[in-house]
């Protein structure tokens, strides 16, 4: 298998393509991946009975981290939680091919007061118990929205329905939209791609995220054909890694 193509899907991808890569699609070890992935984040926020918002993450475009928000939230929703699923890199917005779900009314639509929190909540196609909400109308400011009021009574009001709010963001290095999204959620993800992500990029992405004081909750490795190491559990695909500290 071409290891550059494991994770990081074209938009030009066919539907039938793209569900090869989430959900019931992924091969065994890809979804024992996301299952590990499922189980680092209960322990790293083991507050019980309330409900989580999650941001998904990477450094450079084109880590695979709208494939990890995807299935993160698809192992989440199997294992019962009732999970919502934000796509909120409203520049870049593949939801729509990935899920097969319409592109608009969305995010950017609810945000601005044009829709209402009913109208932008769509199935999945994956499970009955996962919902999405697209990027909606691409808008010309994701940033300001982001970092809104409405933005923050939309993950309040969420968290009341639903177990998990997972949120897809923006890669950090290329726009600030993460950073300032990343205040209303209890903590962040980060995908870095193997051969793809450079420590300097990295290392900037991190010290970004904590300068806004988001709680970097730990590293999924994506395109990863390494064996397993001590404290390490690694598969073809994704390797996942628990973050120390904060």
């Amino acid at each position: 298998m071409d290891k550059k193509k494991t994770n990081n899907v074209p938009s030009a991808l066919t539907p039938e393509q793209a569900a090869k890569t989430v959900g019931k699609g992924l091969n065994f070890e890809a979804a024992e991946a996301y299952k590990l992935l499922r189980t680092n984040l209960a322990f790293s926020l083991p507050d019980l009975g309330k409900s989580k918002a999650i941001g998904v993450t990477s450094a450079l475009p084109g880590e695979a981290k709208t494939t990890t928000s995807i299935n993160l939230a698809y192992s989440l929703a199997e294992a019962g939680k009732k999970v919502l699923l934000i796509e909120a890199d409203m520049r870049l917005p593949v939801f729509s091919k990935r899920l097969n779900i319409r592109k608009a009314p969305g995010l950017s639509n609810l945000l601005v007061g044009q829709s209402t929190g009913n109208e932008v909540l769509q199935n999945s196609g994956l499970l009955n118990n996962l919902k999405v909400i697209a990027a909606g109308t691409l808008p010309p400011n994701p940033a300001e929205l982001l970092d809104s009021e409405p933005m923050e009574v939309t993950i309040r009001t969420m968290r009341d329905f639903f177990d998990y709010v997972i949120v897809d963001l923006p890669p950090v290095i290329a726009v600030s939209d993460a950073l300032v999204a990343s205040k209303y959620l209890d903590g962040v993800v980060v995908v870095v791609r193997q051969d793809c992500c450079d420590k300097k990029s990295l290392a900037e992405t991190v010290r970004q995220l904590r300068f806004s004081q988001a709680k970097v909750l730990g590293f999924v490795m994506s395109d990863s054909a390494r064996p397993a190491k001590k404290y390490r559990k690694s598969y073809y695909g994704a390797e996942v890694y628990r973050s120390h500290g904060d």
